[in-house]
């Protein structure tokens, strides 16, 4: 009989076994403390192990569940949070070696749900320091390589979680999404991810004590990474809602099915800029397995495309340029970092008066109203995560023109990031040199569980990827 190891199953198997009893939290803990230590220094997604607290926690878990208690829905599940995200058990220091020692007081409040829920923390993501590349790599941690194919990038600035999924060292990843930082290395990793609606995960810290750019009201989320669409929902339903900090978060109710029109608007070319075969193969895999599964499936674009994603481009580089002057910061951000986005604001038209901002602002209403008009119509959007496959190590580092193509490449990746709106993406098979493709499935604003029902019906005919053994690139069976 082939028995799957613990560090290949998902929430719900591993939950349903320490509860069971069929395994302890301990040999679960232990399952994938192993398996960190074998893979970890092969790709470098996790910067810490909580080896003894993680060991710590399950005893606790299992002493809970042998009195007769109830420790949780989750109890004795692993699961990674990004290094930008607040635990009190290491510092928060998105990646820059500045915040090496900010350790913070309070725990952000999606991950005090999952403690709550039983779940326990087991590591940290790396990222890109600030978040500021669709890569990563940064001069506290160093470089997280992709298991699949090392000489590309994982993608940014989730890899480290998402490569830690991919790879079997946690069922869970916490990261967050500002311009596809959720989706990418999930796409990159042939792993799931949800990309919330803005305002229904609170905020990565518990107290903002200081005044924050508008586009990070509007433009980033957090949320979870996973090997399946499931995983995404059970811990979106415990993570999401209001908790009396956050004042942009509010509680809507998440419905476990959808029974609406079941309409999609496939966007196979967006703009009409061009797509790598490979891309395009991917999205009509997963077309055709939406109308096999009783979809109305439609060739359409989108209103606006191109307006949405300039306006995210030029908002979000107008907002940070500041940072780069001479003194702006405590401490420079890496070589590259800086490089990558002095390189972004040669080529981007900078919002340089407060009319022209105030203008941009004004403009997303316009856009935003035509893509709910649109999306009334057709509730779910199938388009590429990117229109690419991952770009080789120091693409986006190869001058001012590169970050223009990336930014080319992600246009409707970003536009969701510009609207606010949920998506899903997921993995849709290999290619025919073995890397993972995927595609995106946006909704609605606040219509997360539609994104989540198409991507169930995608995963149920195309299959999932993962666990991949990084040492070969190879699937793990």
């Amino acid at each position: 009989m082939n028995v799957r190891p613990l560090w290949h199953l998902d929430l719900r198997e591993l939950a349903d076994a320490i509860r069971s009893r069929s395994a302890t939290a301990r040999e679960v803990i232990d399952a994938h403390l192993d398996r960190i230590d074998e893979v970890n220094p092969v790709v470098n997604a996790l910067t810490v192990v909580f080896h003894e607290r993680a060991r710590a926690l399950a005893d606790q878990v299992d002493a809970a569940l042998d009195a007769g208690g109830d420790p949780g829905p989750l109890a004795g599940v692993p699961f990674t949070v990004k290094e930008n995200i607040d635990l009190t058990w290491s510092a928060s220091t998105s990646g820059w070696t500045f915040l090496a020692d900010a350790v913070p007081l309070h725990n952000a409040t999606m991950v005090r749900r999952l403690l709550d829920a039983g779940a326990i923390p087991i590591g940290r993501g790396n990222m890109p320091d600030w978040g500021l590349r669709w890569d990563t790599d940064n001069d506290l941690f160093g470089r997280t390589l992709n298991p699949w194919d090392p000489s590309r990038v994982p993608g940014g600035s989730s890899g480290g979680d998402a490569v830690a999924v991919a790879t079997g060292m946690t069922p869970l990843g916490l990261g967050n999404d500002y311009g596809g930082s959720l989706r990418l290395p999930a796409y990159a990793a042939g792993v799931c991810a949800l990309r919330p609606s803005a305002g229904r995960i609170p905020a990565p810290t518990l107290e903002v004590t200081e005044p924050v750019a508008l586009s990070l009201l509007f433009f980033a989320v957090n949320g979870p990474i996973a090997r399946t669409v499931d995983d995404l929902d059970v811990a979106f339903t415990l993570i999401h809602g209001a908790d009396g900090s956050d004042p942009t978060v509010t509680t809507i109710a998440h419905p476990t099915s959808y029974d609406g029109p079941k309409r999609v608007a496939v966007v196979r070319d967006p703009l009409g800029w061009g797509v790598d075969p490979q891309v395009e193969a991917a999205i009509v895999r997963a077309a055709d397995a939406l109308a096999a599964a009783g979809w109305d499936v439609v060739e359409v674009e989108p209103p606006m495309l191109e307006e949405a994603a300039t306006l995210w481009r030029q908002i979000s580089t107008t907002e940070m340029v500041g940072a780069f002057l001479p003194g702006a910061l405590p401490q420079p951000l890496s070589a590259a970092s800086t490089q990558y986005f002095l390189d972004n604001a040669s080529e981007t038209e900078v919002l340089e008066s407060g009319q022209a901002y105030g203008g941009a602002w004004a403009q997303r209403a316009i856009v935003a109203g035509a893509w709910e008009r649109f999306q009334a119509e057709y509730p779910v959007i199938l388009g590429p995560v990117s229109a690419r496959r991952m770009p080789e190590i120091g693409f986006d580092l190869s001058g001012p023109a590169a970050t223009t193509e990336l930014w080319r490449d992600h246009r409707l990746l970003v536009a969701v990031n510009f609207l606010g709106l949920p998506a899903v993406a997921l993995p849709t098979g290999l290619d025919e040199d073995g890397l993972p493709t995927g595609v995106q499935l946006i909704a609605p604003r606040n219509a997360d569980h539609i994104a989540l029902a198409a991507a169930r019906d995608v995963e149920a005919a195309l299959g999932g990827l993962t666990p991949v053994d990084a040492r070969v690139g190879s699937v793990v069976r």
